[in-house]
């Protein structure tokens, strides 16, 4: 079913509530950093979610994805919406043949390390930073094992804990039932590669939360705007950040 997703006066079609918060909190995040004189690059931009908010917020937006797939639809909203300043293309984040280094003001990863081994997280990591301007910003999204793993034992009780998903999940950081296709992370490991790599810790936000499952697709309009108030509390602290599904890690390039 197709709801609504009303907060600050802003409505969004979205299939539920659930779904649109981390977009919602990735953006709000992003918001402070992404000016009109911005070069902005998306790697894992999938099909363009991301950039249609930002396009007219920046001065350019590149998206990167590994699926031509994504970047064929992707070239069809640019077109659609007459995206002047806004291109995409196929790459892959471990390697991103032909861009420049320090040529971006912003680098946003909102995805790759959903699905990246450690090796390979820090690849992108490196590239992150190779492209990324001096004093530029860095933003790269994350699963949180704890919280997700938190939100399955309280949701899925019948299932979770289980040893199979202790092992997969806490000891090996990737998902019990699709290992090797979604892999987890916690804000310290992030921090720590990030301190590997000579960046400086900005934020580390949660943008969503376990508590959100089932529950918020309950509430009437009127509750969850209530529960948004909470929520945007959440976000400012980092002492709440591990109670979250998925994060966003922004860094500084010194």
């Amino acid at each position: 079913m197709i709801e609504k997703f009303v907060h600050n006066m802003k409505i969004v079609q979205v299939s539920s509530r659930t779904s649109a918060l981390e977009f919602h909190y990735t953006k709000k995040v992003l918001d402070e950093f992404i000016t009109k004189d911005s070069r902005v690059i998306e790697i894992g931009c999938a099909t363009g979610h991301y950039a249609l908010h930002f396009s007219d917020k920046c001065k350019k937006y590149v998206g990167i994805d590994l699926f031509p797939e994504h970047i064929e639809i992707f070239n069809k909203k640019i077109i659609l919406n007459n995206l002047k300043n806004v291109c995409c293309q196929v790459g892959d984040a471990v390697k991103l043949e032909g861009i420049a280094d320090n040529s971006f003001d912003v680098v946003c990863c909102l995805g790759p390390m959903y699905h990246l081994p450690m090796a390979e997280r820090k690849l992108v990591f490196s590239e992150c930073k190779r492209i990324c301007k001096h004093g530029g910003v860095i933003a790269l999204s994350y699963i949180n094992k704890i919280g997700v793993y938190v939100g399955g034992c309280i949701y899925d009780c019948e299932k979770y804990p289980n040893e199979i998903a202790n092992e997969f999940v806490l000891k090996q950081g990737t998902d019990d039932l699709r290992p090797g296709i979604f892999y987890y992370s916690t804000p310290e490991e992030m921090e720590e590669i990030a301190h590997e790599y000579g960046l400086s810790k900005i934020s580390n936000t949660g943008t969503d939360f376990f508590i959100t499952k089932k529950i918020v697709e309950q509430m009437s309009d009127e509750k969850f705007e209530m529960f948004m108030q909470l929520l945007d509390e959440m976000t400012k602290y980092e002492s709440c950040t591990g109670m979250s599904d998925h994060a966003l890690l922004v860094c500084k390039k010194q």
